[in-house]
């Protein structure tokens, strides 16, 4: 079988657009992202924005809006108790470039939206999780950010990257019918210091890649993977992971038909744990590829032979 073809770049934006509109404090901040049209750039000035910030507006593809800042501009929720630091809900085409998210139950919560792009974030001690796509948030791309030090108030819940909804939550988010958060992409994040997993993709979602993440286990203290793929038809490849409590990469099947064909390519497994580099659960029409490597897990590569992709 030929190789499969190299994969494209990651892209991210180099610097922020030109400010259309420029903000130096929370006020200033909710006013420009209530006023939000396609095409503004609000720019952060760097200091400390205090508050919960929600962002309603639709952009277009030819006119995203964008939120843009440097490490030094930081939204931050003033409590890791409650709270969602930056809720974008029911939008479109919006970039989230630059800026630094702390001190919110949640980080980023991204609902009912599409087509947005979340790159270069600073995404750092929250309650629960960094960053979470929900509530059918379809084709959005989280790329090139830095999450760390996750679960402050509940452990289990301190994931680095969220995608979907539990099915024992569906009735609460999704109209009791699966969170179809379908053709997202998570892409050459830094996860580090999350008490649950790096990245948890539920049930429900479809279609999405997972690629070229560096991942980091040795603060996991709720869950057993870095990745747990509860998703159909992901591509997880390229990424690399060290230190794992039990195995490196999961699939399991919660919901009849959900946790299956997915493909793991590529990734560099360094467990140094008891279990496996790649656990298949069900194996059924999941595959890893023999491209996978993996080190240091007490019971090998995987629980099903590789394949030659």
């Amino acid at each position: 079988m030929d190789a499969p073809p190299a994969p494209a770049p990651i892209e991210t934006p180099a610097e922020c657009p030109e400010p259309t509109v420029r903000v130096a404090n929370s006020t200033d901040l909710g006013n420009a992202l209530d006023a939000a049209r396609p095409g503004d750039v609000i720019g952060l000035a760097a200091g400390v924005y205090t508050g919960n910030f929600t962002a309603t507006a639709t952009g277009t593809a030819e006119e995203p809006i964008t939120l843009c800042g440097d490490t030094e501009s930081i939204l931050d929720g003033g409590t890791t108790d409650d709270g969602y630091v930056f809720h974008l809900e029911d939008s479109a085409y919006w970039v989230l470039q630059g800026f630094t998210v702390r001190n919110g139950q949640k980080g980023v919560m991204v609902d009912q939206s599409t087509n947005t792009l979340i790159t270069g974030l600073t995404v750092t001690t929250t309650g629960d999780e960094a960053i979470h796509l929900r509530k059918f948030s379809t084709d959005n791309r989280v790329i090139g950010n830095t999450i760390s030090d996750t679960g402050l108030r509940k452990p289990k819940f301190g994931e680095g990257v969220y995608v979907g909804t539990a099915e024992s939550n569906w009735c609460d988010i999704s109209n009791c019918e699966p969170d179809r958060s379908d053709r997202n992409e998570i892409s050459g994040n830094t996860i580090s210091g999350t008490t649950s997993e790096n990245v948890d993709i539920k049930e429900g979602t479809s279609d999405g890649i997972l690629r070229a993440n560096s991942f980091d286990g040795s603060g996991i203290v709720e869950a057993d993977s870095w990745v747990d793929v509860k998703g159909r038809g992901w591509i997880i490849a390229e990424n690399t992971g060290a230190d794992s409590p039990q195995d490196g990469f999961q699939t399991h099947e919660i919901v009849d038909g959900w946790g299956t064909e997915n493909v793991f390519r590529d990734n560099v497994a360094q467990v140094n744990g008891p279990g496996l580099g790649y656990s298949l659960k069900p194996v059924r029409d999941n595959v890893v590829e023999c491209s996978n490597t993996a080190a240091g897990a007490g019971e090998g590569l995987s629980n099903e032979p590789c394949t030659s992709g």
